[in-house]
């Protein structure tokens, strides 16, 4: 549903939103190793939410990256729509151009509904609130665990 830039962007918020705060930061390095994502990639997902302003940094000897309990009040959706934008959830899933309610894909019903539901959820939510889930339930944000 997300693309892969997005789905690390997601990752890297909840790792960061689970092992960071205004004193305990974590360079791209780490991240990148934690999560298994390209160094690279995620430095320049990193510099783009930063550049946003969903994710905090500080250069320097304890430098790194970090989110503020402003940044942690944000919700995924508004990551989302940042990096894929809102065509996310409104584009047909089989990729049809003519999509709609007048004329719907087979799974045009269904998928709305999803649809709908993810993104209240998605909404609705603070990223301080999902990497509480996170934490609460045992969930792991690494894909080979």
């Amino acid at each position: 549903m997300f693309s892969t830039t997005c789905q690390y962007a997601i990752r890297a918020i909840l790792y960061l939103a689970l092992n960071t705060d205004d004193n305990h930061k974590i360079g791209a390095d780490v991240l990148s190793e934690e999560l298994e994502m390209p160094k690279h990639f995620l430095a320049k997902i990193l510099q783009q939410l930063t550049k946003s302003g969903f994710v905090s940094s500080s250069k320097g000897r304890n430098g790194g990256f970090y989110l503020s309990d402003k940044d942690k009040a944000s919700n995924l959706l508004e990551i989302i729509y940042v990096i894929d934008g809102p065509s996310r959830f409104e584009n047909c899933i089989l990729g049809l151009k003519e999509c709609s309610g007048k004329t719907p894909c087979p799974y045009h019903s269904d998928v709305q509904t999803f649809r709908r539901d993810f993104k209240s959820k998605l909404q609705n939510e603070t990223i301080f609130e999902s990497a509480k889930r996170i934490a609460e339930n045992n969930l792991t944000l690494n894909i080979n665990h």
